[in-house]
């Protein structure tokens, strides 16, 4: 993994930050005020940054959520900036839930604010550190939806603050929780099973930035990404000659792009394969940090994962569907 460079830019995203919590506390008639009270029978309002917590949450909650997600098809959690409709939208929330571990690198001031009057949770942040990847230079990885048996705890931490908002649909939370960890449990088996059947000296992955580290480890697939775990992180031509190399090495037959990620930096690979004579194909899209669109089975959590499991398994393995 490539060292971030997270840091270089603090001073910028600290200015933002601080107009954005500017910009919240202007939403309310006090800085971070208390969301209208709920009244009886009516589901409980969250917001969440990322899909990927929006329609687990969706699910395990019921009719007994109202959920709604900042962040749709395309967008890159790392850039994001809220507008002013967003942050109506957080203000008015009975419940945050956002990925954290520095995903959301632009909120984090805006995640204060609104943590003092109302649950804000970033649900990453509950993981045991000694169970999650860093890079070189010590940034931890915030990709941890790729790995299913983290998810779960994350999601679980999700639960229990639904709980806590509304004690009394904790049992029907906690069943419906139970059921959809158990779909996630057969995916996570019949992911590990397409990525076995890929040869050994062929499973390298290759993509636009550093977001499958977790898919990776959990299914023992090497993995390389050309920008580092942020899309901040610039492409270098060394990166480039030495993914090049890889493929070269490994007799790789494929590349990835990415849903949310410019394909530039996967291309310009692509060419220089073939200018030392190998034949590189596209191996297809990828969803990393932003699942599909909505009505679709991409996006959904389990359809997401599922697809970039299929189209890595067809484009490395030979064998297709």
């Amino acid at each position: 993994m490539k060292k971030s460079i997270f840091r270089s830019k603090r001073q910028v995203r600290l200015c933002l930050a601080l107009g954005l919590a500017l910009m919240l506390s202007a939403c309310s008639s006090a800085a971070g005020s208390p969301p209208e009270a709920r009244d009886p029978g009516q589901p409980l309002r969250v917001v969440t940054t990322i899909a990927q917590i929006a329609e687990p949450v969706s699910i395990i909650g019921g009719d007994r959520v109202q959920v709604e997600s900042l962040m749709g098809p395309g967008v890159d959690p790392h850039l994001y900036k809220p507008t002013p409709g967003d942050i109506k939208k957080l203000d008015g929330a009975e419940m945050v839930l956002y990925s954290g571990l520095h995903l959301e690198a632009n909120m984090l001031k805006v995640f204060e604010q609104l943590g003092k009057n109302k649950p804000a949770v970033g649900i990453g942040d509950t993981l045991p550190e000694e169970q999650l990847l860093k890079d070189t230079g010590g940034a931890i990885d915030p990709h941890v939806w790729f790995d299913i048996d983290l998810w779960k705890q994350a999601l679980d931490a999700a639960v229990e603050e639904l709980k806590k908002a509304s004690p009394e649909d904790a049992d029907e939370f906690e069943a419906n929780k139970r059921a959809y960890f158990a779909e996630l449990d057969r995916l996570k088996q019949e992911a590990s099973d397409k990525i076995a059947e890929i040869p050994e000296e062929k499973r390298v992955l290759i993509t636009a930035h550093d977001a499958f580290g977790y898919f990776g480890r959990m299914l023992d697939i090497e993995v390389v990404g050309l920008q580092g775990l942020s899309t901040e992180d610039e492409v270098g031509l060394s990166d480039i000659e030495h993914t090049v190399d890889l493929l070269l090495e490994h007799n790789v037959p494929a590349v990835f792009v990415e849903s949310s990620i410019n394909p530039a930096s996967v291309n310009a690979v692509i060419e220089g394969a073939k200018q030392k004579g190998l034949q590189v194909s596209l191996g297809g899209e990828l969803f990393s940090d932003a699942m599909g669109a909505a009505d679709t089975e991409e996006g959904t959590y389990i359809g997401m994962y599922r697809h970039n499991v299929d189209t890595i398994h067809k484009a490395l393995s030979g064998k297709g569907d």
